[in-house]
């Protein structure tokens, strides 16, 4: 019997586009072609019998026979993968995709692995070396050795894993800790920190605990905290309610040797105990009061000094020092002997610091309280936490402690929404000393997990539906926290003034080894997490200065700029020299570190010997009338010059010092009302003054001839520049002082209009950016400078000279500068502002 294939191919037109072509191919590619059996013509139509069927097959015989439909359907299979326009892993969602899922079909899902594995090819696919396999419990008993012998010279936080994952990783003081997110995240974190909500890892700051007598305690902090604004013996913070947020300084050294921030904060007095109803009064028949508590000034008290990790040893050898001299005068004194305790809390407190509006939302839904054991003050608060849609309405700094649940039992947990209906909560959130009660001061109460993630889960598979939610039992982990009230914020910062809002929101304190359970629980929420460039971002977008970077004159500062300087400058060296920056062309004295003494007018530059490495990117111009001697004599004399005038007269070596405080604004403002000859007495009144407050007694400079003139010379203020023309102000940017006569042009120009024809001969901005400023006007440097976002607008962050601070503001209220990146010349004008 022969036959002839059917054709199931149509001819489509010749001017028929791709998408036809392409869609008649792949219909083509899935249609099997059959064979139309002809009737052989000896063949006698009629029913078919049982008696006319072989008693046998031949089975080459009936294969041949059936080779076109095999081969037609082997071909057709084939043509039909072929024809697929996708491989299984681009047929996933973007945030699925992976780029080992298209090397491993384990990497895709279980609906796309078959498909996967048919388009491997086992041809190309590397050969794997398999090392001879450990056992499961061999394996387990090796990790921690592992992971230990990669901490030899640096500290791994709890969530290091989860971070290394997803973040780029770098070493800084002494931590392995996360820089920045591998995905593009610049804008969108900083929209989670102002919209939404965003999370960043900060155990990396530890904690130290005094404990002593109030008075005594009190006396410690004196010596060596800040002296402006109130202090550590205030009663808003002894009472334990609120965290105190002050500088650390060399004992009895306010205001030189300033150390960094740190944030003090005061356990609170345990609540009086009732009385009680059923005592019977033996003597006046009157029931029993509560005993009287003991006198909170010789009452034993616990605070906890959190401050940054670059300065943490620095810190604990202060407070040695101080309580050795407090302990000192009390035994000189001839009073009772006291004992005071310092010990460093470094691993047994963890922190997550959770900004944005939705921060409340984010640790409503992730924490579940343990309710019977807490106070109406704090139920109050819970309920009411739902619809707090930013915590710049509570108090700055506010405390609550609490105890929740093991957030494993409830995870994932739900998220928390506002009602608006109900709108923002009506009532007031006040603090108090029984809100900030935690049994997280004590040591025994900052216990470990009791139970394993997997034996959790071995539970969870037991419930009636298994994967739901646990009940809490009495055996389960009850873990205290602390919340405090978190807020990144400048006094001057308005809206109406385009200098952006500032950032809110909690810093979560708990206990040791749980980072992980909390960390999945808040996260889950749909919070993003950022890392030591969003931390920074926010600090700067809030308009406040963040340390070590904005913080110059401390030894923190020195070692981040010697870090940052070394990297730039090698990677400076090793780009060609026609493809680099030429800063001595520039005239870019420092281009890699600021010289505050130079900025001060204490000393030349100490990288003065550094400007013969900055090698020109031109090639030498041979004189007219001569080349040779003649004209490298006249050139060597032009540098000779130059340099010259770029030299500072040197003055009395005085270490530089930031004055810092809440009550900078009223004592710039005060010492700018007075004559320049005032000034500095001014100054140093006003120092002694606070001085006197913390009984530290008068301020003495050692090696200075005239200590109230270097005082007010020596010192920094810090600032923030907005850019008044186009233009963003990077790092390491000079400020300029603008001589008065160049002011007036410029203020002629900003309030002309730009489009409009300039006729009466004044210089327009574009000419005026062009002048070059002197070396000796140099005020200050950028510390951290870039465009903003919530401003849409360069802006900056620096610190300024105090002398040349007071000058500007003598030539008017807009306290406009010329700003100038390091690797341009264009000087662009902007306005300061005092950061206080």
């Amino acid at each position: 019997m022969s036959s002839e294939p059917q054709s199931t191919k149509r001819k489509l037109p010749e001017n028929a586009n791709f998408k036809a072509r392409k869609k008649q191919k792949q219909a083509d590619a899935r249609t099997i072609p059959v064979q139309i059996p002809q009737v052989s013509q000896n063949a006698v139509a009629g029913p078919s019998t049982s008696d006319s069927l072989p008693s046998a097959i031949d089975v080459e015989r009936f294969a041949e026979s059936r080779a076109f439909e095999i081969s037609s359907m082997q071909k057709a299979m084939k043509a039909s993968v072929e024809s697929s326009t996708s491989r299984s892993w681009q047929l996933l969602p973007r945030h699925l995709r992976r780029r080992a899922a298209s090397h491993d079909p384990r990497r895709v899902p279980l609906r796309l692995r078959d498909k996967a594995r048919a388009e491997m090819d086992p041809v190309k696919k590397p050969k794997k070396f398999h090392k001879p396999k450990m056992g499961k419990k061999r394996v387990m008993a090796e990790a921690p050795y592992k992971f230990l012998n990669r901490q030899r010279d640096k500290t791994w936080l709890e969530t290091h894993l989860w971070h290394a994952k997803r973040m780029h990783m770098d070493n800084l003081w002494g931590y392995r800790l996360a820089i920045t997110p591998t995905e593009k995240a610049y804008r969108p974190s900083h929209r989670a920190s102002v919209h939404g909500s965003i999370l960043h890892d900060a155990s990396y700051h530890t904690f130290i605990e005094l404990k002593g007598p109030m008075n005594v305690l009190i006396s410690i902090l004196n010596m060596c905290c800040d002296a402006e604004g109130p202090g550590p013996g205030s009663q808003r913070y002894t009472n334990g309610a609120r965290v105190l947020n002050t500088h650390i300084y060399e004992p009895q050294a306010y205001p030189l040797d300033l150390i960094g921030p740190a944030t003090v904060m005061w356990r609170a007095l345990p609540p009086a105990p009732p009385p009680d109803p059923k005592a019977k009064d033996k003597g006046k028949g009157k029931a029993n009061e509560a005993p009287p508590l003991p006198n909170p000034v010789e009452a034993t008290r616990i605070i906890w000094i959190r401050a940054h990790p670059s300065i943490m040893q620095e810190v604990y050898i202060t407070l040695q020092a101080s309580a050795s001299l407090v302990l000192d005068s009390v035994r000189e004194d001839g009073l009772p002997e006291v004992r005071v305790e310092l010990a460093p809390l470094q691993g047994q407190v963890n922190m997550f610091e959770i900004m944005g509006p939705k921060s409340s939302q984010v640790i409503k839904g992730a924490l579940s309280p343990v309710m019977k054991d807490q106070s109406e003050d704090f139920k109050k608060f819970w309920s009411s936490l739902t619809n707090i849609q930013c915590t710049s309405s509570l108090p700055r700094g506010m405390i609550i402690g609490f105890t929740v649940n093991d957030p494993r039992l409830s995870f994932p947990p739900k998220n928390a929404h506002p009602n608006p209906d109900l709108g923002p909560s009506s009532t007031p959130i006040l603090q108090s000393s029984l809100l900030a009660q935690s049994t997280l001061w004590d040591t025994s109460a900052r216990r470990k997990p009791r139970y394993t993630k997997k034996e959790l889960d071995e539970r969870r598979s037991k419930n009636l539906v298994p994967g739901t939610k646990l009940t809490p039992l009495r055996q389960d982990d009850k873990v205290p926290v602390i919340l405090i009230q978190r807020s990144l914020e400048s006094f001057s910062n308005s809206i109406a003034n385009n200098e952006g809002a500032g950032l809110h929101g909690w810093t979560l304190l708990i206990p040791s080894s749980w980072s992980m359970a909390f960390l999945l629980s808040l996260i889950f929420t749909g919070t993003r997490v950022g890392g030591q460039r969003e931390r920074h971002v926010q600090a700067f977008e809030a308009g406040t200065c963040n340390f070590p970077r904005d913080y110059p004159c401390t030894e923190a500062y020195e070692e981040e700029e010697e870090k940052m300087s070394s990297e730039e400058k090698e990677k400076w060296e090793q780009t060609p020299p026609a493809k680099r920056v030429n800063y001595k062309k520039l005239g870019t004295r420092s281009p890699w570190r600021a010289d505050w003494e130079v900025v001060l007018g204490l000393e030349t530059s100490k990288e003065g010997d550094e400007e013969e490495e900055l090698v020109t990117t031109q090639r030498p111009e041979i004189q007219e009338g001569g080349g040779g001697r003649d004209g490298g004599d006249e050139a060597g004399a032009r540098d000779e010059n130059e340099d010259k005038e770029m030299n500072v007269d040197a003055s009395p070596k005085i270490q530089p010092w930031l004055l810092t405080g809440s009550d900078v604004s009223s004592l710039v403002s005060s010492l700018s009302s007075r004559p320049n000859e005032k000034q500095a007495e001014a100054l140093l009144a006003h120092v002694n003054e606070r001085r006197a407050k913390r009984s530290l007694g008068e301020l003495s400079l050692a090696g200075a001839r005239n200590k109230t003139e270097t005082l007010l010379k020596s010192a920094l203020v810090n600032v923030k520049i907005y850019m008044r023309s186009k233009g963003a102000p990077g790092d390491l940017a000079m400020i300029y002082k603008i001589p008065d006569e160049e002011l007036g042009e410029w203020r002629g120009a900003i309030s002309r209009n730009p489009d409009a024809v300039n006729d009466d001969g004044m210089k327009n901005i574009e000419e005026l950016s062009k002048i070059t400023p002197l070396p000796s006007s140099i005020m200050g440097y950028i510390t951290s400078g870039n465009f903003s976002l919530s401003r849409g607008e360069g802006f900056g962050i620096g610190a300024v000279s105090l002398v040349q601070y007071l000058d500007v503001v003598k030539q008017g209220k807009d306290l406009l500068v010329k700003v100038r990146n390091r690797q341009g010349q264009v000087c662009r004008l902007a306005m300061m502002k005092l950061i206080h």
